[in-house]
């Protein structure tokens, strides 16, 4: 097999990274190294620097087969608002192109592009070119589908809505900009078969595969894996994830001022937060626990009753789900987004859509333990065969492939069908 060159295009990327995405295109990249592919990463600094208010992240490395490159300037914010408004990299986008004409990529994937260049970075570069779509930003400026800052979006009302964000306009959404530059691409993927079909409602012009999320398997496994001792002693469900209104939260608490048989353990930070203890206060058996360790995280999981995901948005998957069934843990999820198909093909776990359907979802998973060792047990089988690496990473080389077949670059189609 000849190892092919990859460039990976993203707003964000670790350490100078909010969300899941960027942690996704990381472990993508490290998965295609093992393989013997090689990857360069170029992102966008003076974004992360915006929205991070000059909190400098530590950056632990990457391995052999993995390269970054850190777009940056001395123009900053401006840097972005260009970007934003004009849809193109004002800025940067004469680096860009000199890496990728420099680079000679067989590979360039666009990810999440709002802020290191916009549609306009579509036609950069001769590659085989994909995008992956980890938000809804090809169709909504808001990017999460989320109208008014207040409600899931049924219909566009777009500029009333990104004012209602504090964001200016983009004029080029109003033109055919965007549906002219998708021509550059040669192969979209949605994340879930949900965000394939919210971005088909909301007029997106061109079919979309679907590659879900993966994780690493879990070190250890079985009968025969050790039990770590509980940090916290009494029964509890857990949450984990950032502390925004769109996570649901709000919907949660207050079932655990009358639900006294267990706590609930909230793990995460964010700009909600302050909210959330506010109403949270005066509930003795919820705990706020703040940002914890991976090595405390993995503990937490391990020993709860059930991850509660209560989302009230739009998301593109579900990355949380498949982190709780790789722990062996059962999921109790919203009937929204993309959860209910993840669910269906995972059965680790239930779904709700009412207060009363919570509740009795949590009795049963504190009641009836043969009930959670079912879902637990079905979730991990289900996680081991469609969302670890191995599972994934031939999905996104067949993309691939047969991207580059119908573009006629048969030598990048031979070298993936050989592998």
């Amino acid at each position: 097999m000849r190892p092919l060159r990859f460039c990976h295009l993203t707003t964000f990327y670790p350490p100078h990274n909010f969300g899941g995405d960027g942690i996704g295109i990381q472990r993508l990249v490290r998965g295609l190294a093992k393989l013997g592919h090689h990857s360069t990463v170029v992102h966008d600094v003076d974004a992360y620097r915006l929205l991070a208010k000059n909190k400098e992240p530590k950056d632990l490395g990457e391995p052999p087969g993995v390269e970054v490159v850190r777009l940056q300037s001395d123009w900053g914010k401006l840097s972005c608002l260009l970007t934003q408004q004009l849809g193109r990299p004002v800025v940067h986008g004469g680096r860009i192109a000199e890496l990728l004409e420099r680079g000679e990529f067989d590979v360039v994937n666009f990810h999440n592009i709002s802020l290191v260049g916009g549609p306009g970075i579509l036609k950069y570069g001769d590659a085989v070119k994909l995008y992956m779509a980890h938000e809804h930003w090809l169709v909504c400026p808001s990017h999460v589908l989320w109208r008014h800052n207040r409600e899931v979006c049924t219909g566009r009302e777009c500029t009333k809505c990104v004012l209602s964000y504090g964001r200016p306009p983009q004029a080029w959404r109003y033109t055919s900009y965007l549906e002219r530059e998708l021509h550059h691409v040669d192969a979209f993927i949605a994340m879930s078969r949900f965000s394939r079909d919210k971005h088909k409602e909301f007029g997106f012009p061109r079919d979309m595969e679907v590659l879900s999320y993966f994780l690493p398997a879990p070190e250890r496994s079985g009968p025969t894996a050790s039990v770590s001792k509980p940090l916290h002693a009494k029964p509890y469900f857990l949450f984990v994830g950032r502390l925004e209104k769109i996570k649901g939260l709000d919907d949660v608490l207050p079932i655990f001022r009358n639900y006294k048989d267990a706590d609930l353990l909230i793990c995460g930070d964010g700009e909600y937060a302050e909210t959330l203890k506010r109403a949270g206060a005066g509930i003795d058996n919820v705990r706020f626990l703040g940002r914890v360790s991976n090595e405390d995280l993995a503990n937490y999981y391990e020993h709860a009753l059930a991850l509660i995901v209560p989302s009230i948005c739009f998301e593109t998957f579900g990355i949380i789900l498949i982190e709780a069934f790789r722990s062996k843990i059962p999921v109790i999820a919203r009937r929204i987004g993309p959860f209910p198909e993840i669910m269906e093909l995972a059965r680790g776990g239930e779904l709700f859509g009412s207060p009363d359907e919570l509740v009795a979802a949590l009795r049963r998973f504190q009641n009836d333990p043969h009930h959670r060792t079912r879902c637990a047990e079905a979730g991990h089988s289900a996680f081991l065969e469609h969302w670890t690496e191995q599972a994934v990473i031939p999905r996104y080389l067949d993309i691939v492939r047969r991207a580059a077949e119908r573009k006629g670059r048969t030598e990048i189609a031979r070298a993936l069908a050989s592998s």
